[in-house]
């Protein structure tokens, strides 16, 4: 299934927005600003174990025997010159910036803290070459230096100059880089330092998500420049505050460079890199490991998991998120054509995610639009029986539609019209008009799959699959067509592939969810329609599908509290609250309470209140006949003196005075002759014996 979707393929190149980390769901705890002068380090040293040949690969500078590797020499391979020692002290000027020490190192050279003279003694960071012997890496420096000329965003560090300055000991000059300063601490160190019962921990997923979805609106900007970031891992991110930089650009090139090097990380990498070189997809991969890393016991990242994730059975947290996992397969899948396609549809997932995530940590719904689905219109069973497959056709979410299709304004007219309406509408539209727009298409194959013309849907949407190849929505639409048809494993197969492609959506869940139901799988179909109700209590569909599992897994007293839950604002509320009434009389001929009883008279008077009378008084029938086998086994232990039940005494004779008053009042209401007497007679057969 090809992840191609509608819009742009750089995503959202505007700017991202200050304070906006958590994406307004999750309170991001804040990174200190830290003073300038305590990141100076005071014997900086490359360690031994990451001293490798900027050529060939190979260890260099390693000690033997107990002695201490070299800082500079050749490599034994290639006899290529290396070099790790610092090519700036303290007190050097370098053009108007005076050298203050090192602060780190990283893959292309030193960094170090300095202050510029002629702008106040500002902060700044001069980055230059590890080894300036290295072609590949001066090229990179220069293309850095060329690239983020070009770049302002407020999550992309600034850069503020390029100067040059001669090696201590060749003499040669040697490129710095001059970029503001941020004074925070990196993904990596914020990893490193978080605790869980005392002890290291990965970070919260919650909090993982929130740092992905603030940064990915930079990759959009840099994707929208046809710019390509490339080694983008935990160390490049740094949290000041509130914010969060992007940094470290040396591996930005464009999209059709083919000549430079590219840089990258071991574990963070995409496969295809060297043969196919950079792309936005390539990008996005390295987006997916990092979440990984900064959310997982992670260790074999750069071994055993070099190119693939844990197992839900090996990653307890994946078995807990099902949806995170499914898009982390996603945007590290090893096709690129199946991974996202743009920042911004990785982050609209992401965020939708984040939601699922924080409803299970937190408990509490944190509801929110979907990108690619319209809302919930209807509800295909507000019973405790299965919904019929059409219904569920026709109640699912529609994808939404491309407001720069053809037929955009079209099919926006037709609103909440019938399917069938909506069909012969279409139907009635010139030939021409329909082949120039999909979405007028794709809502023929909606319309005939709901009327049950699935040759007719089956066709369209070949012909749809033709011209537009492996568009998510077809896999949407043959599912439909599966399950109206009764084929279910088929269709779950369908949903499961749109799932995988949209892991943050409900739709796919909740079709997912009606499919398990209708095949019996009682618990698969609770995990998904818990998953979208304890989201977003707008689904309501979710919630009476969620408690039909739960009745059918005998887990009555749950069921009956999300019955419960649906809101006072539903328009299917009243059903609920009858389908929660139902749900206390079913098989309760042993364990029904004196406190059940009681329970159930409160929610049948407020039902009386809000039923038309005929519906009313069949509800009471269903109570009376309940209460009356219950006496026939056992009187509650609990039963109060006095205690009634819809204005009769829970007693034998006055239940049947008040089924035979329901009866003789549905009698009055009948319209048809034979039912009326129908319902004469089961009144006299209920009616208590009396002398007279």
């Amino acid at each position: 299934m090809s992840s191609r979707t509608r819009g742009s393929r750089g995503g959202s190149t505007g700017r991202s927005r200050r304070g906006n980390l958590g994406a307004g769901l999750i309170e991001v705890p804040p990174v200190p600003y830290k003073d300038p002068m305590s990141a100076i380090m005071v014997d900086p040293q490359v360690p031994e174990n990451k001293r490798f040949c900027s050529n060939c690969g190979e260890p260099v500078g390693r000690g033997r025997d107990g002695s201490p590797g070299r800082t500079e020499g050749f490599c034994r391979k290639c006899r290529t010159a290396f070099s790790f020692e610092p090519k700036l002290k303290a007190d050097d000027r370098v053009g108007q910036y005076e050298v203050l020490g090192c602060i780190a190192h990283g893959g292309l050279g030193w960094i170090y803290l300095a202050k510029d003279k002629n702008v106040s003694d500002r902060w700044v960071v001069l980055k230059g070459l590890l080894d300036s012997g290295d072609a590949d890496a001066m090229a990179a420096a220069a293309a850095e230096r060329k690239f983020l000329a070009e770049v302002s965003h407020p999550s992309i560090v600034q850069i503020l100059n390029f100067v040059q300055h001669p090696d201590p000991k060749t003499g040669a000059p040697v490129g710095y880089i001059v970029m503001e300063y941020v004074g925070g601490s990196s993904l990596k160190q914020i990893r490193g330092e978080h605790r869980s019962a005392g002890l290291a921990a990965p970070l919260p997923v919650a909090q993982a998500i929130a740092y992905a979805v603030e940064i990915l609106p930079a990759f959009g900007y840099l994707h929208g420049l046809n710019l390509v970031y490339n080694d983008f891992k935990p160390d490049n991110i740094i949290q000041s505050e509130e914010q969060l930089k992007l940094i470290d650009m040396g591996g930005v090139i464009h999209m059709d460079d083919l000549d430079s090097a590219i840089y990258g990380t071991k574990g963070f990498q995409a496969p295809e890199i060297a043969e196919d070189g950079p792309s936005v997809e390539s990008d996005l991969y390295t987006v997916g490991r990092t979440l990984a890393v900064l959310t997982l016991d992670f260790k074999g990242y750069t071994t055993t998991y070099l190119n693939s994730l844990p197992t839900p059975a090996e990653a307890p947290l994946f078995a807990r998120h099902e949806s995170f996992y499914k898009l982390l397969l996603r945007a590290t899948h090893p096709n690129p054509e199946l991974r996202f396609d743009s920042a911004e549809q990785m982050a609209q997932q992401l965020t939708a995610v984040l939601r699922e995530v924080l409803s299970l940590e937190k408990d509490e719904q944190h509801p929110g639009a979907s990108a690619m689905f319209g809302p919930e219109v209807r509800v295909p069973s507000t019973t405790a029986l299965a919904p019929d497959p059409r219904a569920v056709v026709r109640a699912l979410p529609v994808p939404q539609v491309d407001r720069n299709d053809p037929g955009a304004q079209f099919l926006g007219g037709l609103g909440a019209v019938e399917l069938s309406e909506q069909r012969a509408a279409l139907l009635a539209q010139p030939g021409e008009a329909v082949a120039k727009s999909p979405e007028m298409q794709l809502r023929l194959v909606l319309a005939a799959t709901a009327v049950g013309d699935y040759a007719d849907a089956d066709r369209r949407l070949d012909e749809f699959e033709n011209a537009n190849g492996g568009d998510w929505r077809t896999f949407w639409y043959r599912g439909l067509i599966c399950l109206a048809g009764g084929l279910l494993t088929r269709a779950r197969g369908l949903f499961g592939a749109v799932y995988d492609a949209l892991p943050g959506e409900a739709a796919p869940k909740l079709a997912l969810a009606a499919c398990a139901e209708l095949e019996g799988d009682a618990r698969t179909a609770a995990g998904f329609y818990g998953t979208v109700w304890r989201t977003d209590h707008s689904y309501v569909s979710a919630a009476f599908g969620l408690a039909r599992a739960l009745l059918r897994d005998g887990q009555r007293d749950l069921a009956v509290r999300v019955f419960g839950a649906v809101p006072l604002t539903s328009t299917h509320h009243t059903a609920a609250a009858e389908a929660a009434l139902r749900a206390l009389l079913v098989d309760r001929d042993r364990d029904l309470t004196g406190a059940d009883l009681a329970d159930i008279d409160l929610r049948y008077g407020w039902l009386a209140e809000r039923l038309d009378p005929e519906h009313a008084h069949r509800l009471a029938l269903e109570v009376f006949e309940t209460a009356g086998r219950r006496l026939d086994v056992q009187v509650p232990a609990d039963l109060r003196a006095g205690q009634q039940l819809i204005g009769c005494a829970v007693q034998e004779r006055a239940l049947r005075a008040g089924m035979e008053h329901a009866y003789r009042s549905l009698a009055r209401l009948a319209t048809d002759r034979a039912r009326r007497v129908e319902l004469v007679d089961r009144a006299n057969a209920v009616r208590p014996r009396t002398l007279i």
